[in-house]
């Protein structure tokens, strides 16, 4: 019993302690009002994705800007220090398009360290029976 009242008391004087440091260094409680942010955004939120357009000449778009694939390259990796290990890449290929341009631009991705791409299709389901999206 002296044992357990002796453990608490050494408790309570090491917290004691710690409030007391804690209120002359300034890091106790703040007294101010903080402002209230509606549009703030949590800290975990993840990049939006980058989407790659890819059209039947074999050229790279990012964002509506025509990309040769050095800059394409170097945006990638670009993207992967602002975002480590969250960047996300859609690519986009026209139908008409040469399979080696997506192939390219997922050989860029893998270069970049970027594992989370995907190539974007359109299901045929949602086909008109002409063939055109």
């Amino acid at each position: 019993m002296i044992d357990c009242v002796f453990q608490l008391l050494l408790f309570f004087m090491v917290s004691s302690h710690f409030d007391e440091e804690a209120r002359t260094s300034g890091e106790g409680s703040l007294d101010a009002n903080l402002p209230e942010a509606a549009a703030a955004m949590p800290m975990v939120m993840r990049p939006k994705e980058m989407i790659i357009n890819i059209n039947a000449r074999g050229e790279f778009y990012v964002g509506g800007e025509k990309h040769s694939e050095p800059q394409l390259a170097d945006r990638l990796r670009r993207s992967v220090v602002d975002n480590p290990g969250n960047q996300t890449v859609v690519i986009r290929g026209d139908e008409q398009a040469d399979w080696k341009y997506i192939a390219r631009v997922m050989s860029l991705c893998n270069q970049a360290k970027i594992s989370d791409y995907r190539v974007a299709v359109v299901p045929e389901a949602e086909r008109t029976p002409d063939g055109q999206p």
